[in-house]
């Protein structure tokens, strides 16, 4: 399990496939801020909750300039099918190796039911315009967090 990231950190390099296939890297973004998020599984509810959250405010975040980026452990198709049934906006890429969620330490133990495992930690990475850790949450909840992320960002 890798450390977690802090504010002041260098946010780790990143290239992956979008919904249709398209390699998207975090260089893409540089001169803007970014909101990357990490989550367990696309068309789940909490997930679905959060995804549709940030969809419905990303207007707001693109005017205060933040891109907003979305990745979870599932395949470009699932995530095709989970942008077209919630009509989502964000950018949805698929991690299945598991190599960005470690880098940024949104994979590891988690808790459920007092049983022990390895899962997706629901985290939210916001990387600034230099590419630097602005704001680093982890085992965020999905309802809420989005308005969370706004008013601590000062938007």
């Amino acid at each position: 399990m890798s450390a977690r990231l802090t504010p002041g950190d260098e946010a780790p390099a990143f290239t992956l496939p979008d919904a249709d296939g398209n390699e998207v890297s975090l260089a893409d973004h540089k001169g803007r801020k970014v909101i990357v998020y990490f989550y367990p599984a696309a068309l789940t509810p909490g997930c679905t909750k959060q995804a549709c959250d940030f969809t419905d405010n990303l207007d707001v975040l693109a005017e205060a300039g933040y891109d907003v980026i979305g990745i979870s452990p599932d395949a470009p198709e699932k995530l095709a099918k989970f942008r077209e049934k919630e009509n989502l906006k964000v950018t949805l890429l698929a991690d299945p190796d598991k190599k960005v969620l470690d880098a940024y330490g949104a994979y590891g133990e988690k808790k459920n039911y007092g049983k022990t495992y390895m899962g997706v930690i629901r985290s939210t990475i916001v990387v600034d315009e230099e590419g630097k850790v602005e704001h680093a949450l982890y085992n965020v909840r999905a309802t809420g967090h989005v308005a969370k992320i706004i008013k601590d960002l000062g938007i």
